[in-house]
């Protein structure tokens, strides 16, 4: 399947030469970081297909002009069999960001790269295309709520160190607009944001995206894997919508809405992996891809594309069952339909939904929600989505979430207190796995608070099969022909840097029977091409 941000061109550059807004680094201690001045920000690669990805870097350079960027893309490590090369130019325009749609390539294989400027060498990153077909086994990783001031992105150095890997898939809140000690303090780390203010204008984001491509952790998950990425709030303004955010404010010299929208909008796509549509500079991020007949991974944007404005209270019941309210909008919803439709045709055995916010019924109709910020506050959205799902005939549909700093495993049948049994999973449309943060705050409270809260929880809530609150982590989802597995694994701090984790659930859900169970332990690893080398 085609992706909707898409480049018609084998190799995608902007060559930039107009005049813009240069947000500068700091220098000096950054660049002792890995013995590099110019890629002071590492390599990533993004957006996998089975034929083409992205490969993304920045030059720094003191000087306001355009350098010439080399890159090289191998089969090997050693870089000794080139697949391809060229040379492009940034330059102000785009924040002398460089990417790449490397195109012609093999489905299913892992590719190396490097990019040269300015007499200095990009250390080397590892990616790899999508399968075309043939596919047996797909392992992503799942991530989401990236808070640099909240500690160290010890996730991220986790998941790294898995070489099986296909992808990384980020579920939004990549970083946050908040100053320093607003949500997360950072002084004792040495994690203050740049620039210590609430981010506003361009020069702000990019200086925000910048800094935390410093993060030696998140450019190493970057260096060895391929991500697909979709924004959350956080990479606005919290909670936000299509036409404002909670933290927006006109009053305090924030200005347009429009204008931080476009901004925040701009510095994301030149700073992240991701393939564009620069030649109508659509706001659109949701698109799917295909993992040959086994599983289409549909990413969807519940936050800023067409999200109508959340209800102020939860006992807002009129506002929050109104069926004229979209979470999606109705092209997207319409394009949903379609993209579910087509991979049921196609005999395709998985369908993976890639979202932001909580899918799984919290509340029931005509009853106050539990939050306002999730599907809860859609609800007649919500059923129009579990109508496509019905539509299609599909019996496969996993919901990815991100959002809430915590785990969560369901099961999600339209009517969790009425039309579902919670020990055959009779009722079930889909599941829903949900990541825990990578460093934001669990708001759990402390270990007995949160043994009170999830007994309650499951108490209310029958479809509910698991919930943790204490640890941050990711989830290593497997997917093959018979069932899929989530496996949680949690660090056991974010206060200072460390190797370790522990694996803290494993729950799969067989083909054709949409219900969790209990895993007998960690599906087993995959195979591991090498990682990408050390050095340039």
């Amino acid at each position: 399947m085609e992706t909707d941000l898409r480049i018609n061109r084998r190799d995608f550059l902007y060559t930039a030469t107009a005049a813009g807004a240069l947000s500068f680094v700091r220098l000096g201690a950054q660049e002792a970081l890995d013995g590099r001045k110019v890629f002071l920000h590492g390599v990533a690669s993004g957006d996998p297909l089975a034929d083409k990805v992205i490969l993304w870097t920045r030059v720094t350079s003191r000087e306001n002009a355009a350098p010439e960027v080399s890159w090289e893309l191998s089969t090997d490590p050693e870089f000794r069999r080139l697949a391809s090369r060229g040379t492009v130019a940034t330059g102000v325009a785009r924040d002398f960001t460089v990417k790449i749609d490397a195109g012609m390539l093999q489905p299913a294989t892992t590719y190396y790269y490097r990019f040269m400027a300015l007499g200095e060498r990009s250390p080397a990153g590892r990616t790899r295309t999508l399968p075309a077909r043939g596919v047996e086994r797909v392992r992503l990783a799942l991530a989401s709520c990236s808070n640099l001031p909240f500690g160290y992105f010890n996730v991220y150095r986790r998941i790294a160190a898995r070489p099986d890997l296909d992808a990384v898939l980020h579920l939004g809140d990549y970083l946050y607009e908040y100053p320093n000690a607003r949500y997360g303090d950072g002084t004792a780390t040495g994690r203050i944001p740049e620039p210590d203010r609430e981010i506003v204008t361009l020069a702000d984001y990019r200086l925000r995206h910048a800094q935390y491509k410093r993060d030696p952790d998140l450019q190493e998950v970057h260096r060895q894997h391929p991500f697909i990425v979709v924004w959350d709030d956080h990479e606005f303004a919290n909670n936000t919508w299509r036409d404002g955010a909670e933290n927006h404010n006109t009053d305090i010299g924030e200005g347009e809405w429009t204008a931080r929208r476009a901004a925040a909008v701009q510095a994301y796509v030149e700073w992240m992996p991701i393939r564009e549509d620069r030649a109508t500079r659509r706001v659109r991020i949701y698109r799917t891809f295909s993992f040959g007949d086994l599983a289409d991974l549909v990413m969807l944007d519940t936050r800023l594309v067409d999200r109508d404005r959340q209800a102020i209270s939860r006992d807002e019941v009129g506002v929050l069952d109104d069926p004229a309210r979209t979470l999606l909008g109705s092209a997207q919803e319409a394009w949903l339909a379609g993209e579910l439709k087509s991979s049921g045709r196609a005999a395709v055995t998985w369908q993976l939904l890639g979202q932001q916010v909580m899918f799984a019924p919290g509340s029931q109709p005509g009853q106050p929600a539990v939050s306002t910020d999730t599907w809860d506050g859609y609800r007649p959205a919500r059923d129009r989505v579990l109508d496509a799902i019905d539509a299609g005939g599909l019996r496969n549909v996993v919901v990815l979430t991100g959002d809430v700093h915590s785990s969560w495993a369901y099961d999600v049948p339209r009517r969790p207190w009425s039309e579902y049994n919670s020990e055959t999973g009779a009722g079930t449309a889909a599941v829903e796995i949900v990541v825990p943060a990578v460093t934001s705050a669990t708001g759990f409270g402390d270990a007995g608070q949160a043994a009170r809260r999830i007994e309650r929880l499951k108490a209310e809530r029958p479809h509910l099969k698991w919930v943790e609150g204490l640890h941050r982590g990711y989830v290593v989802l497997d997917v093959t022909r018979e069932r899929v597995q989530a496996d949680w694994f949690g660090v056991p701090t974010v206060t200072e840097r460390t190797d370790e984790e522990t694996r803290l659930k494993s729950l799969l859900s067989a083909a054709g029977d949409p219900h969790l169970l209990e895993a007998e332990g960690a599906a087993s690893p995959g195979t591991s091409p090498p990682p990408a080398p050390r050095g340039a």
